[in-house]
């Protein structure tokens, strides 16, 4: 009697890639400021993006922009304390804005030449 082994292999790969798969967002509090003003100020989606401490930020259930234009801000560490910023536009352009450096006086923040991301 031949056994099918399809089920199985289903079972496990389901498990694999839900172990590997992204983390799901939560909500924390957002703030970013772009040459020295507060352009946004609440509370939005924060996911993870590896071990490494880069994120991804988007609004609320990911419904609209997260700023205008914007749907959503990866912050990618390069180094430890070094990151690549950029915004995917609603148009699907990703708009780099620059590396940014882990903030010593508030490790939830970010710091680039003209912006700070913040996420608490």
């Amino acid at each position: 009697m031949k056994r099918s082994t399809a089920p199985v292999a289903a079972a496990v790969l389901t498990v694999l890639f839900t172990a590997a798969g992204p983390a799901a967002a939560r909500d924390v509090g957002c703030r970013i400021e772009q040459q020295g003003k507060v352009v946004l100020d609440r509370t939005c989606d924060f996911q993870a993006d590896g071990r490494d401490g880069s994120f991804v930020l988007s609004a609320r259930g990911r419904q609209g922009d997260l700023l205008p234009g914007i749907s959503l801000v990866t912050v990618s560490v390069i180094s430890p304390g070094l990151a690549e910023v950029r915004g995917l536009t609603r148009d699907g352009i990703n708009s780099r804005w620059g590396e940014a450096h882990r903030s010593a006086r508030d490790g939830a923040c970010w710091d680039g030449s003209d912006f700070r991301i913040c996420a608490r």
